[in-house]
């Protein structure tokens, strides 16, 4: 399990705009996947993971320059004609055509510690090596676009290795870049929570892991949340951990409640996201209870109607974000 606090201090502006590098007629490098082809469904899924958190993101693709100077500077020219506060240019590395690993790295000219992190980030989720930041003061849309920049070389095209992690990887790669674009533009309103690990279920008439009797940590009564709770008592049971209602989409972790107060977790306006590693599948949820317990392997505890609609079961790896960055908006 993992779990990190982001304290984020930018302005209230939420705004990124992510391209493909390249262009349909200004190809990039080819090998076992095509640059140009892959950038374009990295940049729109990110783009869709962003939206979920609420983060304003504008993408773009060249389909008309017909020159790499032209290219470059459509590019870049789109970019600076947004309202934005951070741009990102998605890659794919080359080299040699290879069947050995190749890796992962993040090109800036100003953000080293963004940059630092996003490439430590993708290595880990698509299993890439680990090629680290690399400071370039040669290239045309870092040096030219107005706002902090990035430029991702996701991995390397002719390598065997790569290409297969890559395709594997797909969507926790997305993920990583997505997550770590919205903690770098979360504003100062609070801090968003992120656990990661093995989950299971709790919750419901069925749950013979809680006694009869158990109740949850910040509700006391039916009343407190009723969108959480079956209509009746279920028979033979007094606590409202028997009482949730497994169907609805519900989340227990260790929350910190120095971070994440218990008021601020009953407040049913406030919810979390809760993505599936396996199928990509996420899902808002209502935190519902404190857990599971320290001497578990799991960092989640979800309801079973949530894991069923994310296609998981027990120790399946979620990832947790909470408050949803939308909330925080």
């Amino acid at each position: 399990m993992a779990c990190v606090a982001y304290g984020l201090e930018r302005s209230d502006a939420m705004n990124a705009v992510i391209s493909s590098g390249h262009g349909k007629y200004v190809r990039g490098a080819s090998g076992y996947i095509d640059e140009v082809d892959e950038a374009r469904r990295v940049v729109e899924n990110v783009a869709r993971y962003l939206r979920m958190f609420g983060v304003g993101v504008e993408t773009f693709h060249d389909d008309v320059s017909t020159t790499q100077e032209e290219n470059l500077e459509r590019i870049v020219m789109y970019h600076n004609g947004r309202n934005r506060d951070l741009d990102i240019s998605v890659h794919f590395n080359a080299y040699v055509e290879t069947e050995n690993p190749m890796g992962c790295e993040v090109l800036y000219a100003t953000e080293d510690e963004l940059a630092e992190d996003m490439a430590a980030l993708i290595s880990d989720a698509g299993g890439f090596i680990n090629r680290g930041a690399k400071e370039r003061d040669d290239l045309f849309f870092l040096n030219n676009t107005d706002m902090p920049a990035i430029l991702i070389e996701t991995c390397f095209v002719d390598s065997l290795t790569d290409t297969k992690m890559y395709r594997a990887h797909f969507e926790e790669i997305c993920s990583v870049i997505a997550d770590t674009i919205a903690a770098e533009l979360l504003g100062t309103d609070g801090q968003v929570t992120v656990e990661a690990g093995k989950c299971s279920w709790f919750g419901g008439p069925d749950d013979e892991g809680v006694d009869p009797d158990e109740g949850l940590a910040f509700f006391d009564e039916y009343d407190d949340a009723p969108h959480l709770f079956l209509h009746d008592q279920p028979e033979g049971t007094t606590g409202l951990a028997r009482r949730l209602d497994p169907s609805k989409f519900y989340v227990a972790c260790r929350w910190d409640y120095e971070i994440t107060p218990k008021k601020m977790l009953a407040n049913p306006n406030i919810q979390a996201l809760v993505r599936a590693k396996k199928t990509g599948r996420e899902f808002l949820a209502w935190p519902a209870d404190w857990g599971p317990h320290e001497d578990t392997d799991c960092a989640a505890d979800i309801s079973k109607g949530l894991m069923d609609a994310l296609g998981i079961e027990t120790d399946d790896e979620v990832e947790v974000i909470y408050p949803t960055p939308k909330a925080q908006t």
